[in-house]
Formats: C-alpha cells, structure tokens, sequence
C-alpha cells in the first residue's frame, strides 16, 4: 500500500495519501491546501482518487478539498458533527487572514465505524470528539501493521487543543483513554501536524495521556 504525507498551507497540515497499488485508487486525508502539489503526488503514482476524507472541519485541514476535488474527482465526507463548524469556513478564514473561494460539495456523512474499500483493505472511521464535535480518526491495516490517521486529536507528546470552537477538553480525554489507548501499541500514528508517532510511544510518555500534564 502506497503512503505519502505532505504537509499543506501556512499551518502544515499533514495531507496524506492512501493508494492501492493494484487498483490503482486512493483516499485522501485533509487536502487542506496546495491542491495542484497533492494532485502532482497522486499523478507519479497513477492514483485515481475515489474518496476524500476529513479528519475535522477547521480551515487548515479542508480549505483546499474544493480545488483539489476540481482537479482529482472523489467523494468528499466529514461527520455531521463538524457541519456547523464547515458552514462557517468564511469565517474562519477571516479570523486568519486567508480568503476561502469555495467549499468542497460534501457526500455522506462519516459515521463511527465506517468502512472504506481500498483494494483488499479496509479505511475505518473513530469518532474522536474533543478538538471538534465532528473530529474523527481513521485506522487502517498496511504491510501488517495498524496505522491511525489522527488528525489533530494527537500529537507527538500532546493532543489537540480544546480551546477553539466546539472544543471540549473531557470529550477528548474521553477520545483519547477510551478510544485511541485501545488501540495496539504498535500502531503507526501519522498525526495532524508534525512527527509521526507510535500508540505505544505516547501511551508511555504522553503528559496528556499519563496524567502528568493537566487540561483544566
């Protein structure tokens, strides 16, 4: 299975592409920005995108998803949670000086336990809420191994902030112990913003995560 992560924009949104080789598809992960260079990426490989997916609604991870749709094609999908934040993307781009030109036309809404074709695999949707209502993480299997796409909920030694619109600081411990800590500690974790990272590496080391470091 092919992956790639480019980090997108002002804010370095990790953008990442999923592609089965054999059938030539793939899904892709908060097009935030940088439309044109995702596309390019998706071309070297002979991809056809057939679906993308939205790991939350602020602007740096679904500002660019209408242009790179123009130029890809695909389903675009983002949990109903986040509809209310995604209405007010004009607004958001306002707040950080960056105009927004259109939005993406939305298809079903993801739901927990969604799953996605990609050849022989499987894309799975984790409702994650916290950072936003609508947050959600994606886990798939690739060369035997579990590998979570995790948006902004975690991070290499910290998580997502809470302190934004329709963040919610229990939710997102909620998100985190009950959820992601389930997960096996192999688990390649490629992260919102930065360093990949492993389930096991942040359940040892996490400050958020082991209690060390406070929300409130």
């Amino acid at each position: 299975m092919f992956l790639e992560t480019i980090p997108v924009g002002p804010f370095q949104c990790n953008c990442s592409i999923l592609g089965d080789e054999e059938s030539g598809t793939a899904v892709v992960i908060d097009p935030g920005d940088e439309a044109p260079r995702i596309a390019a990426a998706l071309a070297a490989q002979n991809l056809t995108v057939t679906r993308i997916v939205h790991t939350h609604a602020h602007l740096d991870h679904i500002g660019g998803s209408a242009e790179f749709q123009s130029l890809c094609g695909g389903t675009a999908h983002l949990h109903e949670g986040d509809q209310w934040l995604y209405e007010h993307l004009d607004m958001q781009g306002e707040m950080l000086g960056i105009k927004v030109s259109e939005k993406v036309a939305l298809d079903s809404a993801l739901q927990e336990g969604d799953r996605f074709d990609l050849g022989p695999a499987k894309l799975e949707v984790i409702h994650t809420p916290g950072h936003t209502p609508g947050s959600c993480c994606f886990l798939i299997e690739r060369d035997g191994r579990p590998l979570l796409f995790a948006g902004d909920t975690l991070f290499q030694g910290s998580i997502g902030r809470t302190d934004l619109w329709g963040g919610d600081s229990n939710q997102i411990l909620a998100s985190l112990r009950g959820k992601l800590m389930d997960l096996h500690d192999d688990t390649l974790v490629v992260t919102g913003h930065g360093p990949s990272t492993s389930i096991g590496a942040e359940r040892r080391s996490n400050p958020f995560i082991t209690g060390a470091q406070k929300l409130f």
